[in-house]
C-alpha cells in the first residue's frame, strides 16, 4: 500500500448490500424500523450487527485493496469463525471468559497485493476444548482503497435521485423524507426496470435503504460480468413490510478505476414477488489525477496469513462507509469517517 496517496477506508455495515449472506434466516438482526430502536450509545456500527447461533452459516464479501479488517464480538459465549480469504482457509477462536468491548477485531491483515479478493466468513461454532459457545457476531468488515495517488487532490460529487444525468427505464415512483440525502428517493418493483449512469470517477459509491419487500437487483460496471446483490433487510421475514435500514446503505461499491468514461446499469430483479428497489444517491469520488493500481507492480503478496491479526479491540467507529468528506452532503456526514486520511415507513 502506498502510504503516501490518498487512501481510504471503506466500510461495509452489517445491512449494506456488498455482503452477501448465504442463508438469511440463519441470522437474527435488531430492526432498525423498530420505535424501541436507537443507535445512539450502540457500541455497534450504526447500531446493528448480525449474530447466529447455526453452525455453518456464512457470509461473503468480494473486495478489491491491500488489507481486509473483520469486527464482531468476543466472549464466553461465542465459538470459532473460519476466514477464507482468496482459498486459504484460517481458524480464529472469538472464546473469552468475559465479554470484551464492541467493537472487537476477529482478523486483520494488511498484507495483501492490491488486487480483487474473494473474503468468506462461515461459523465453526464452539471448538474442541473451547469452554464457548456457537455464537458468531459480525458488526462490519473494513478495507482499504486508494483513490488517487500520491500528491493529488480528490473531491466527491453527490448525485441525488433526481440528477438528470441518471437515465431510468421502467417505472419509478418517489418517496419523501426528511431521513433521506436530499429528501427522497425513487423506488421501483417493476421487473427489469433500471437506470444508468456514465461518469467518470475513481470510486463510485451507491446508496439506498433496506427493507424485506426487496429483492435481488444487478449490477454491470462497463463490460465487466453482471453482480447480483441482495436489498433484503435481514430481520423480520423476507418480503415482509417490516425491519427497514432507514439510514443509508451501501448497495454497490467500486473502486481502482481508470481516466475516461465508465457506465453503471443497476436492474431491478423483481420476480414474481415484486420486490422493491430503492435509489437514495450515488457518489462518485473524482480525483485530479488517475492512478488506477497495478497489482503486477505492488510490493505487497497475496498471503492471507503475513500480518494478519485477531482478539484485539478496535476504538470504537460512531460512522458508517468512509470517504473523503469534500463535497459529500450533510447526511452523508453523519455516516461517513475517513480513517486514514487525517422514512418514515414508505406506502409500498
Amino acid at each position: 500500500m502506498d502510504a503516501g496517496a490518498v487512501n481510504v477506508n471503506v466500510t461495509a455495515d452489517d445491512f449494506d448490500s456488498i455482503l452477501t449472506y448465504a442463508d438469511q434466516g440463519s441470522w437474527t438482526t435488531p430492526d432498525p424500523s423498530s420505535k424501541a430502536f436507537s443507535a445512539a450509545g450502540s457500541p455497534w456500527l450504526m447500531g446493528t450487527f448480525h449474530s447466529t447461533d447455526v453452525v455453518g452459516a456464512g457470509v461473503s464479501m468480494n473486495f478489491t485493496g491491500p488489507a481486509v479488517t473483520i469486527v464482531g464480538a468476543s466472549g464466553p459465549e461465542y465459538g470459532s469463525v473460519e476466514v477464507v480469504l482468496d482459498g486459504q482457509a484460517t481458524v480464529h477462536s472469538a472464546y473469552a471468559t468475559s465479554n470484551a468491548s464492541a467493537p472487537y477485531i476477529l482478523y486483520s491483515t494488511a498484507s495483501l497485493a492490491y488486487a480483487p479478493h474473494t473474503l468468506t466468513l462461515r461459523n465453526l461454532g464452539k471448538q474442541g476444548s473451547d469452554a464457548g459457545g456457537n455464537r458468531f457476531l459480525l458488526d462490519f468488515v473494513r478495507t482499504v482503497v486508494q483513490v488517487a495517488p500520491a500528491g493529488a487532490t480528490v473531491t466527491n460529487q453527490t448525485l441525488e435521485e433526481t440528477d438528470p444525468r441518471i437515465k431510468y427505464s421502467g417505472t419509478w415512483g418517489n418517496n419523501k423524507s426528511p431521513n433521506f440525502g436530499g429528501g427522497g428517493t425513487t423506488f421501483t418493483n417493476d421487473d427489469n426496470a433500471s437506470f444508468e449512469l456514465e461518469f467518470s470517477a475513481s470510486a463510485i459509491y451507491v446508496f439506498g435503504d433496506k427493507k424485506n419487500d426487496h429483492g435481488l437487483y444487478t449490477v454491470t460496471l462497463d463490460s465487466q460480468p453482471a453482480q447480483t446483490l441482495s436489498g433484503i433487510s435481514g430481520c423480520g421475514g423476507a418480503f415482509g413490510m417490516t425491519c427497514e435500514q432507514q439510514a443509508p446503505t451501501l448497495k454497490y461499491f467500486a473502486s481502482n478505476l481508470a481516466a475516461g468514461t465508465h457506465k453503471i446499469t443497476l436492474t431491478n430483479r423483481a420476480g414474481v414477488n415484486q420486490s422493491f428497489f430503492d435509489l437514495d444517491s450515488i457518489v462518485l469520488t473524482v480525483p485530479s489525477v488517475f492512478a488506477p493500481r497495478n497489482s503486477s507492480a505492488d510490493g505487497s503478496h497475496s498471503s492471507a496469513h503475513g500480518s494478519a491479526s485477531s482478539s484485539a479491540p478496535l476504538a470504537h467507529q460512531s460512522t458508517s462507509h468512509a470517504l473523503p468528506t469534500a463535497g459529500l452532503p450533510s447526511f452523508i456526514h453523519l455516516f461517513l469517517f475517513v480513517f486514514l486520511c487525517a422514512h418514515i415507513v414508505r406506502h409500498h
